[in-house]
């Protein structure tokens, strides 16, 4: 048993340290244009999905949806569509408006017999998932 004479400092209780906080999940990767990768037996028609795509502008920024990489992917059941879209801000106004303009851009492609589009938050937008033609534009680069 060993004594303290009193002059050593007591050791002070280490306090309890939160973990730091979870990592957001990082975007799904857009290619230098702004798109989701196309792979899979839906290739070609998603390459022309993007195609028609394009000619959707967001009404308040004056760039195509896909080249600001508001889209997040596609999923497939047979010949019916879910397509992963967001937003800049979760309160844009024109919500509705460009969720049917999507819609119906994505039904132009004949092997797509139904579509429906999904809002997605998550993970947020940001100014990296524009293309590099976006992202000149904007003067990102």
């Amino acid at each position: 048993m060993s004594a303290t004479n009193g002059s050593e400092a007591a050791t002070p209780p280490v306090a309890a340290v939160a973990p730091p906080p979870a990592a957001a999940a990082a975007p799904p990767p857009a290619s230098a244009s702004g798109a989701p990768p196309t792979t899979g037996p839906h290739a070609e028609s998603e390459k022309k999905i993007l195609e028609n795509l394009k000619k959707v502008y967001d009404p308040e920024i004056p760039m195509n949806i896909v080249d600001l990489g508001l889209i997040y992917g596609f999923d497939w059941h047979d010949d019916k569509l879910t397509l992963r879209m967001t937003l800049t801000a979760p309160g844009c106004p024109v919500a509705g408006i460009l969720a049917e303009e999507v819609k119906a851009a994505a039904e132009k492609v004949p092997e797509v017999k139904e579509a429906t589009v999904d809002m997605v938050w998550e993970p947020a937008w940001t100014p990296d998932r524009m293309s590099e033609f976006a992202k000149r534009q904007f003067g990102y680069l």
